[in-house]
């Protein structure tokens, strides 16, 4: 089982378990050696950091381009979309009122600060929490699609934003 544990940081997100250093693998033959070299080809071309970044950008998105649809110009929320959550969406406990503004701003916000992979953690962890709002009380048919957004966002609330951030630029000054 040595070979479930990560090299170095930049083979952590794999999904596989599978061993990228050359001869981590036994010796094989046939199916399997030319599996094993897929595996080790796609950890080179594709590492961590790349994937972390795409997943990012992937999930703000997501939510930016959602949270678009909320406003007018560059933020004046609209009047609909206190009504869409008055008669759609209805959350409970929090007034429509509330609610629509507060999911407005972290829809902008929160995707800004993944794409610049600042406070990523804290960032993808709301983005999660939003996640598991809209399925438990809006849409709870539409697991599929939450299970994607939580597939993108999990990966960085564990590891972090990747090399190609801002957090990993503010803990080397540290």
């Amino acid at each position: 089982m040595a070979h479930l544990k990560p090299n170095n940081t930049e083979n952590i997100m794999s999904t596989d378990f599978a061993p990228t250093q050359p001869g981590a693998y036994p010796a094989r033959s046939g199916m399997a050696a030319r599996i094993a070299s897929l595996h080790m080809l796609a950890a080179r071309l594709l590492p961590a950091s790349v994937r972390l970044l795409a997943a990012r950008l992937a999930v703000a998105a997501i939510f930016f381009l959602s949270g678009r649809t909320k406003v007018e110009g560059w933020f004046t929320l609209k009047d609909s979309t206190v009504d869409l959550f008055r008669y759609e969406y209805m959350l409970p406990l929090v007034p429509p009122e509330v609610a629509a503004p507060m999911a407005a701003f972290a829809e902008h916000a929160l995707p800004i600060l993944l794409v610049l992979g600042l406070f990523t953690r804290s960032a993808a962890l709301g983005l999660l929490g939003m996640t598991a709002v809209i399925e438990i009380f809006v849409y709870p048919d539409a697991w599929p699609t939450h299970l994607s957004w939580a597939a993108l966002l999990l990966p960085l609330i564990a590891q972090g934003a990747g090399k190609f951030s801002v957090d990993r630029l503010l803990t080397r000054r540290t």
